[in-house]
C-alpha cells in the first residue's frame, strides 16, 4: 500500500492539534488502497501544543512529531516539515482547520488517477471581506508580474508527489516562498476549489509583519519587474524634471520683473522626488536583503527532538 505523509506545522494550537489529528485520521480510514502517517512540526510553541504532540505520538505509532529549537517563522518551518517526509506523497494541512481535511480524499484520488500536484484554492471566504478583498488583489498583482505562472488563490494546501518534492530537495533554498516553488518546478497542478470557513478555536498567528514579509517574498523570489520599473520610472522622471525646468526657464526669461518662482513648487518637487527615491531604494533593500539570505545559507530548521521516527523517540 502505498504511503502518504500528512504534514501539519503548527505553533500554539493546542485547541486545535487534537481535533485536526482525529479528522485525519477520519478521512484516512475510509480511503482504500493507502495508508498514511501524521507529521507535525511544532515550531517552538509556548502553550500546550508539545505536550499534547507527545500524547497523540505516544498513543499512535503513525504520529511522527519534530520539535524545533525555536521560533523558525511562518516560512521556514512548514518546507522543512515537507522535506522530511517519507511518503510517496505528502499532503500539507494547517493545523487551524481553515483547510477542510474532508479534501484530502478528493486529493488522494487524483493522485491515485496519475496527478503529481493536486492542490486547494479558494475563490471564497468566511474571514473578514476586506482581508479576503487585499489577499485576492495581492494575488491578481503577483500573477501578473511574476516570471511564472502562480496558482492564484493558493495557500499551499494541497498533496505533492514525491518526484516533486525530490526536486525541491535539490533547490535547497534556505527561505524558500513554497506557493511560487511549486510553479517553478513545472508540473501542471490541479486545482479543487473550496470555501475557507472561519477559524473555530484559537487566534490567528498572522499579523501585520507576517503578511508582508511573505508577499515581498513571492514579489522578490519570481518578478524583475518592480527593478525594471524604478528604472523606466527614474528615466521618466527625470524628463519631466527637465520639461519643467525649460518651462520656468522660459517663462522666467520672458517675463523677468512678473514672473517668480515662489517656494511651495520647489518644496513640492523635492518632497515629491525625494518620496519617489526613498520608496524604489526601500524596494531595492529587499532584493538586497533576499540575496542576502540565500548568501548566508543558514539551516532552515535546527531540530530540538524528533519523535517517532523509526518508533522511536530520539534526539538529533
Amino acid at each position: 500500500m502505498k504511503l502518504i505523509t500528512v504534514v501539519t506545522p503548527c505553533f500554539n494550537e493546542e485547541s486545535n492539534v487534537e481535533d485536526v489529528y482525529s479528522q485525519t485520521k477520519a478521512v484516512f480510514a475510509n480511503i482504500e488502497g493507502v495508508r498514511y502517517e501524521h507529521l507535525f512540526i511544532d515550531n517552538c510553541s509556548t502553550d500546550r501544543t508539545p505536550e499534547l504532540l507527545r500524547g497523540l505520538a505516544a498513543a499512535d505509532p503513525q504520529v511522527k512529531v519534530i520539535l524545533n529549537a525555536r521560533n523558525f517563522g511562518h516560512i521556514r518551518s512548514p518546507y522543512y516539515g515537507l522535506l522530511q517526509a517519507t511518503g510517496e506523497a505528502v499532503i500539507l494541512l494547517v493545523a487551524d482547520l481553515q483547510d477542510p481535511p474532508e479534501l484530502m480524499r478528493a486529493f488522494v484520488a487524483h493522485w491515485l488517477a496519475g496527478e503529481k500536484i493536486v492542490v486547494g484554492v479558494k475563490p471564497s471566504s468566511e474571514e473578514s471581506s476586506l482581508m479576503f478583498a487585499m489577499r485576492r488583489a495581492y494575488y491578481r498583482m503577483i500573477t501578473r508580474i511574476a516570471d511564472v505562472k502562480l496558482i492564484q488563490n493558493f495557500t499551499g494546501f494541497g498533496l505533492y508527489d514525491k518526484q516533486v518534492i525530490d526536486v525541491l530537495r535539490r533547490i535547497d533554498d534556505p527561505y524558500p516562498y513554497f506557493r511560487g516553488l511549486i510553479s517553478e518546478v513545472g508540473f501542471e497542478a490541479l486545482q479543487i476549489p473550496y470555501n475557507q470557513p472561519m477559524r473555530q478555536r484559537g487566534i490567528t498567528k498572522n499579523n501585520f509583519y507576517t503578511l508582508y514579509d511573505i508577499a515581498m517574498l513571492g514579489i522578490t523570489s519570481h518578478s524583475r519587474i518592480p527593478l525594471r520599473l524604478a528604472t523606466m520610472l527614474g528615466f521618466a522622471l527625470s524628463g519631466v524634471s527637465l520639461c519643467v525646468s525649460l518651462v520656468y526657464l522660459l517663462l522666467k526669461l520672458i517675463f523677468w520683473s512678473e514672473f517668480a518662482m515662489g517656494a511651495a513648487p520647489i518644496l513640492i518637487g523635492v518632497f515629491f522626488f525625494a518620496s519617489v527615491q526613498l520608496f524604489f531604494i526601500g524596494l531595492l533593500g529587499e532584493y538586497v536583503g533576499s540575496i542576502l539570505t540565500q548568501v548566508m545559507r543558514r539551516p532552515l530548521v535546527v531540530e530540538r527532538e524528533r519523535i517517532n521516527f523509526d518508533n522511536v523517540s530520539t534526539k538529533p
